[in-house]
């Protein structure tokens, strides 16, 4: 077929570290059956967008970016895969320039699909399976594009929170088996990336499902002791884990190890136990304060960021205020803060106590400035600290920048002989820009060695 003389692809990447982690994957099988890899912004053959549908602006997002597509190049293939592509693959279907849309089963055998696919004025062919088809697994991880990489162990959720739509995505709990796991985290040591992340859609669930079964043969525990022996990466980082899955052991462990990080990011979603009942939250506030408490016991400069829900059904003034007296009271660093929209087919649509949605924007920004208020009096505990920075490739107005192990963002002026590497640095000033400049001496000190 023409359109494959030259065999480009490009991608783009909408959501999660998870999402990240896969597209990195696909781009390794069409890379290794001869496409090159090009911008998303250059004329290619064929445009890969890894969608979310976490909010409503994650699909309004997907339309921008076929746009964008189109406009790069009018005759290249547009495919469509992820979370949004398993939920509503006939509404994608429509979007005109659209030519093929893969559910959560489908994606892997993109190739498969790509042999004979042309562009076409019609809408877009669908091969999407029903949910519960999708109970394997594929490991994957991102490398290539950051200094850091994105390791997957664990896919799926069963859970049945009232305002989540991944279980109907990414159906249920499984994992990659121990073996797998390591070996992947081997290879990407290999590669000198210094930094990995652990990515799921429930890594504390870790284990369910590793050998095609719904028993745990492992724990997320007897995962991070094995990955806690790989030599080689000089950072392990545990993305998103849900304050119920945090053992004191695992967080005894991070404590104890060299590669594992002081950094944690927990789920609370809501400060008020009402509210956390009717999401259907498996813990309530206590749990959840004990969780922080016990990580601030044993490593007193943790990062502990959290995620927060505003605007769900039912939450009234006061319980919104008690979410955030909540917040403000914990010693935590930072939140990521979503706007609780509708989804289809969830519990939460049917129930009483809509919030405006101006109300919903509000709430938001009330939380978006707590978040800030934290995040600089966390910064300001660090001053005077010698930590050590894993510099990245990111130049802006003649600086760098890098992260702490404690998630502290620093910046220095640009030297690419820095670039993926990490250096002791004496953090000494909070700059406008929220991020944390490096004492005098020690530029000074680095720019000879």
């Amino acid at each position: 077929m023409e359109n494959f003389t030259k065999k480009t692809a490009a991608f783009h990447t909408l959501g999660c570290k998870l999402n990240f982690a896969e597209t990195s994957t696909i781009a390794r099988q069409l890379t290794g059956a001869g496409y090159q890899k090009v911008s998303f912004d250059d004329a290619a053959n064929v445009y890969i967008i890894n969608t979310c549908s976490v909010t409503d602006n994650a699909d309004k997002e997907c339309k921008l970016h076929v746009k964008r597509a189109m406009k790069a190049n009018p005759d290249g293939l547009v495919v469509i895969v992820g979370c949004y592509a398993q939920l509503k693959p006939e509404e994608i279907s429509a979007i005109e320039g659209v030519d093929l849309v893969l559910g959560a089963k489908e994606k892997f055998n993109i190739l498969s699909y790509l042999e004979d696919l042309e562009k076409s004025e019609q809408h877009a062919e669908v091969h999407s399976c029903e949910i519960e088809e999708t109970d394997f697994f594929i490991g994957s991880y991102s490398i290539g594009d950051r200094t850091r990489a994105f390791l997957k162990v664990q896919d799926g959720c069963d859970y049945k929170c009232t305002y989540c739509t991944i279980p109907l995505a990414r159906g249920i709990s499984r994992s990659d088996t121990v073996e797998n796991v390591v070996k992947n985290a081997k290879e990407i040591a290999e590669k000198d990336i210094k930094e990995i992340v652990l990515t799921g859609v429930n890594i504390g669930d870790y284990g369910k499902g590793e050998f095609g079964n719904k028993k745990h043969e492992h724990t997320f525990l007897d995962l991070v002791k094995e990955l806690n022996k790989v030599e080689g990466i000089e950072r392990i980082r545990i993305s998103s884990i849900e304050p119920n899955l945090l053992k004191d052991e695992t967080i005894d462990l991070v404590a104890e190890s060299k590669s594992f990080v002081p950094h944690f990011h927990i789920p609370l979603q809501s400060g008020s136990d009402d509210l956390l009942k009717k999401m259907k939250r498996r813990y309530l506030t206590k749990l959840y304060s004990d969780r922080v408490s016990k990580i601030r016991e044993v490593m007193p400069d943790a990062a502990i960021g959290v995620d927060v829900v505003v605007g769900f059904p039912g939450e009234t003034e006061e319980k919104f205020l008690e979410t955030y007296n909540f917040i403000n009271e914990l010693p935590i660093t930072y939140l990521h803060v979503f706007t609780y929209s509708e989804r289809e087919n969830t519990e939460a649509v049917e129930m009483e106590g809509v919030v405006p949605i101006a109300e919903r924007k509000k709430r938001n920004k009330m939380l978006r400035i707590l978040s800030e208020k934290k995040k600089m009096a966390f910064y300001q505990t660090q001053l005077g600290k010698t930590l050590p920075v894993l510099w990245e490739h990111e130049e802006k107005d003649g600086k760098m920048f890098g992260f702490t192990e404690n998630y502290v963002r620093v910046q220095k002026p640009f030297d690419a002989s820095s670039i993926n590497q990490i250096e002791m640095v004496k953090l000494d000033k909070i700059q406008p820009d929220g991020t944390v400049s490096i004492s005098p001496i020690f530029e000074e000190f680095l720019a000879k060695v």
